[in-house]
């Protein structure tokens, strides 16, 4: 009954990756390629621990 009101991980950094990515695009676009880079690798750590955290349970 408690957990009703508890808030998901993953779905949090789900979202986070998505924006993370829809950030990446429009930096890539404006040609700032080692910002889309940087962008781009904290983008893959948030989906590593999206992973792990599915792993897990």
């Amino acid at each position: 009954m408690f957990g009703l009101f508890k808030k998901d991980p993953v779905k949090a950094l789900e979202k986070k990756h998505a924006q993370l990515m829809e950030k990446a695009m429009h930096v890539q676009r404006s040609g700032d390629l080692k910002a889309y880079a940087a962008i781009i690798d904290e983008a893959k750590k948030v989906e590593d621990e999206i992973i792990e955290l599915k792993e897990k349970g």
